[in-house]
């Protein structure tokens, strides 16, 4: 049997576990030659060592495949070049990218460093954009090439103590939006994947909201169900690579807790029209609760004790 990215070469970023490590192994497995790459740090990003990229190479080479490491950051155009001249240096081209890495630094917003922000923004959100950068002049002179952008539901539906993760990640959905109307007139395809799988960042997140003692919305509880492999994550990824995937464009898709779907494009729900568009305070009192916003709630409602706030903590 055929294998179905044979020939092809692929970078995935973060790929020293979790869904980046699962996405570079199935995809060796289906004969892509692949880029390995982690800088081998903790969920919160600072540190790191070549062990975890190794790790993955090896498990690709031990079953047959064609890997190599690279160690590079995302966050900078010096790295993103180093990861995307690691694909083109050691296999010629480049015809799949799989932006995954990230980082996490949990807390509330009135607790969270500025340095925490930055960091994260500049991994998940820069961190695209570089390697991104750093990639299209490659794919556009070859007029073919698959991005999958790892976003989150978190930068659709927001989160508790995530207000860097999902601002990033919703730059990220901003991001693809756009660039699937700027690439794909050359070929090129982009589309973003929020996923639900086990990883190192969301065991660091639930293990801060259990020491918070956080009560979270009931709107934000997850009515999830089944294992969150990251395997389930990494079988769409790969196959968005695929050439019978070459007209799947600018889609925001889900996978993990063995499901799969695709979120609809945003678009304008409820609307109202008033020639000269100048509403009174009294018309908009009326029309704003009783027809824009029909049939929703408040997602987060007032509380008598929602949380230990920070300076209550032991």
């Amino acid at each position: 049997m055929s294998k179905t990215l044979e020939g092809k070469v692929a970078v995935v970023t973060g790929s020293g576990g979790g869904i980046g490590r699962a996405t570079a192994v199935l995809m060796a497995s289906e004969g892509a030659k692949v880029v390995v790459n982690d800088i081998g740090a903790p969920p919160s990003g600072v540190g790191g060592g070549p062990m975890m990229a190794d790790e993955t190479v090896g498990l690709i080479k031990a079953a047959g495949g064609e890997a190599v490491a690279n160690y590079d950051s995302v966050a900078t155009m010096d790295g993103a070049s180093g990861i995307i001249g690691a694909a083109i240096d050691s296999f010629g081209r480049i015809d799949c990218l799989v932006n995954n890495a990230g980082n996490t630094r949990v807390n509330m917003i009135w607790d969270m460093p500025e340095e925490d922000f930055d960091a994260v923004v500049a991994t998940h959100l820069k961190g695209t954009f570089c390697t991104v950068k750093a990639a299209i002049p490659h794919m556009i002179k070859q007029r073919s090439g698959s991005i999958v952008n790892v976003a989150s539901g978190m930068g659709i539906e927001g989160g508790t103590g995530v207000s860097n993760y999902s601002a990033a990640k919703g730059g990220i959905l901003g991001f693809t939006a756009t660039l699937c109307l700027e690439l794909g007139v050359y070929g090129l395809r982009v589309n973003a994947l929020c996923p639900s799988a086990t990883s190192r960042m969301r065991t660091a997140g639930e293990e801060w909201r259990k020491n918070y003692r956080l009560k979270v919305p009931q709107r934000l509880r997850s009515g999830l169900r089944g294992p969150r492999e990251p395997s389930q994550v990494a079988s769409l990824i790969a196959y968005l690579a695929r050439d019978e995937a070459q007209d799947i464009n600018g889609q925001v898709f889900f996978a993990g807790s063995e499901m799969v779907g695709i979120y609809p494009r945003w678009n304008m729900g409820a609307t109202a029209y008033k020639e000269g568009g100048e509403w009174t305070q009294e018309e908009l009192a009326r029309l704003v609760p009783g027809q824009l916003l029909a049939g929703t709630q408040n997602p987060s409602p007032s509380q008598d004790e929602p949380i230990v706030w920070p300076w209550l903590r032991p």
